[in-house]
């Protein structure tokens, strides 16, 4: 055989080498690992769905919650997991409270047990927020949300300073102009009328939104509201992204919807670092940098800068923007899922709605709702509470472990999620009783810590070190809101109300939130 001849049916052996392990890569990776990695959890008694090649659970998740928000619900039923969570809540009715399903090729470990979620919530470097999912829903925020280990203590530690309790209790008046705008305007909706139909819904985003404009922004709070506007447009979006299958890549594809939220993504970046220069042109010219969130927080930055000497201390202009839309998309959503919710509830419990207007009119009278009268509200902070349980903004957290970890009683392979079904647990009948279904606030009346004994079995906010920095702003907005609407209004559910919590990024009303207000 000529020499010519070897070397080409050697390079052809070396093609064919290659080609089969490629392919058996793949094939592991595709189909081989992930039973594997099925056969590894079932030996130790979790029970889960099996693995499906390629796409495991997404195509079945897509199809029950596509099904499940084609149909509202019963007004006064409060049993929303099935609808907002419809895969979720057949997997762990079928195999129980901690079991397993699969995202893609990646198997997801469910759990809904106080105990195993605490441990988890507890130690945030080893449990870590996953990557990877749909980049899409990232585009909206990142920031301290994304952070992780020693980036995220470094991103805290600068922000904390500008959702302090002193601080936050200088921006009621903030919340005081924002709120009254919406109230005037319902007011002249009125007009000669004693009472008319209205979607809240919009409203209550709006005003929300302008809130966190103004205590955000400060005197640039028209240019907050336009990045509210694209903002908001971003969201709508990415709904589409959220209803349909993700296939990795696709995000670059120059499709309508990519191209617009680029450019989206491109204009509030744009805005925000327009903002943030004018603040550090004055910051160099020794001016004061206001007492709104971003001043705040360039003042925290720039002075851990200072104290250690180098930048790397402190986060670029890059990571205060995402700061900045973190503030926006957050704290916005998460007031106004809160307080749409609780008009919603408070509409169907009238006497709830009374005993709150009563406490409102004692504390406040007719006066200006201020930070002394607004921790006084315990009515409304039991109301709030019992809101949150059954209507929490957020119904999972989901971690994932980059080494084999032991939790609980099962060792987690490297690379698996990890899912904290809260929404779950705050309907679990165990923990909170036949009555789990009802809306009671009185349940609350002597605190979270009473009714939940040292559990974490109530986790609006998250726990564990990574609670919501956002908490307590959240809670001030919405009493000083809701003080004011009963101030001046009494509601009803609206026979056009269509009652459908749907999950995008938080739970909110699918059809809005038709209601008809009374003159009070």
């Amino acid at each position: 055989m000529e020499v010519s001849s070897i070397f080409h049916v050697v390079g052809i052996v070396a093609i064919l080498l290659v080609m089969v392990l490629y392919l058996w890569r793949v094939l592991n990776w595709l189909w081989f690992e992930p039973k594997k990695i099925e056969k590894f959890l079932r030996d130790q008694g979790l029970k889960g769905t099996p693995y499906r090649f390629v796409f495991g659970d997404l195509k079945e998740m897509v199809q029950m919650t596509n099904e499940a928000i084609s149909k509202p619900m019963s007004p006064g039923d409060h049993d929303i997991p099935h609808r907002v969570y419809p895969f979720f809540h057949k997997s762990i009715t079928t195999y129980g409270k901690n079991c397993f399903t699969w995202m893609g090729t990646k198997p997801m470990v469910h759990t809904s047990d106080p105990t195993i979620i605490k441990e988890v919530l507890a130690n945030y470097r080893q449990f870590q927020k996953p990557r990877g999912e749909n980049p899409l829903t990232m585009s909206l925020a990142k920031g301290l949300l994304y952070a992780e280990t020693d980036q995220w203590i470094k991103h805290r530690k600068i922000i904390d300073p500008a959702f302090h309790v002193e601080k936050i209790k200088r921006m009621v008046p903030k919340f005081y102009m924002s709120c009254t705008e919406m109230v005037n305007k319902w007011d002249e909706m009125m007009m000669k009328e004693n009472s008319f139909e209205v979607d809240v819904w919009p409203h209550l985003q709006m005003c929300s939104s302008d809130v966190i404009s103004r205590t955000t922004f400060g005197s640039s709070f028209e240019e907050g509201r336009k990045i509210f506007e694209l903002q908001r447009e971003q969201a709508e979006l990415i709904i589409k992204a959220v209803h349909s299958i993700y296939i990795p890549g696709s995000r670059f594809l120059p499709t309508k919807n990519n191209k617009r939220m680029k450019e989206i993504d491109r204009q509030v970046k744009t805005s925000i670092k327009s903002i943030i220069d004018k603040r550090v042109v004055a910051m160099k010219a020794r001016e004061p940098l206001g007492d709104d969130l971003l001043g705040i927080l360039l003042e925290s930055n720039y002075k851990e800068i200072k104290q250690h000497g180098s930048s790397n201390f402190g986060l670029s202009i890059e990571e205060v923007i995402e700061e900045c839309k973190l503030f926006y998309f957050a704290v916005q959503e998460t007031t106004a899922n809160l307080l749409v919710w609780t008009m919603i509830l408070l509409s169907q419990h009238t006497d709830w709605q009374r005993r709150a207007r009563e406490e409102v009119s004692r504390v406040f009278g007719e006066k200006i709702p201020d930070i002394n009268g607004l921790g006084h509200l315990k009515v409304i902070n039991m109301i709030f509470n019992e809101v949150l349980r059954l209507y929490p903004p957020v119904g999972i957290l989901r971690r994932v472990v980059h080494d084999e970890t032991k939790l609980g009683n099962i060792t987690l392979p490297k690379g698996t999620f990890i899912q904290l079904n809260t929404l779950f647990l705050h309907h679990n009948q165990d923990i909170w009783g036949e009555d789990v279904k009802e809306f009671k606030p009185e349940r609350f009346s002597e605190g979270v810590s009473k009714v939940t004994k040292g559990q974490a079995s109530f986790l609006p906010f998250s726990g564990g070190p990574r609670i919501c920095i956002g908490q307590n702003f959240t809670m001030l907005e919405a009493k000083t809101m809701l003080a004011m609407i009963l101030q001046r209004f009494s509601f009803e559910l609206s026979p056009s109300y269509s009652h459908a919590p749907h999950v995008v990024a938080t739970l909110l009303p699918q059809f809005g939130a038709h209601l008809i207000l009374h003159k009070h």
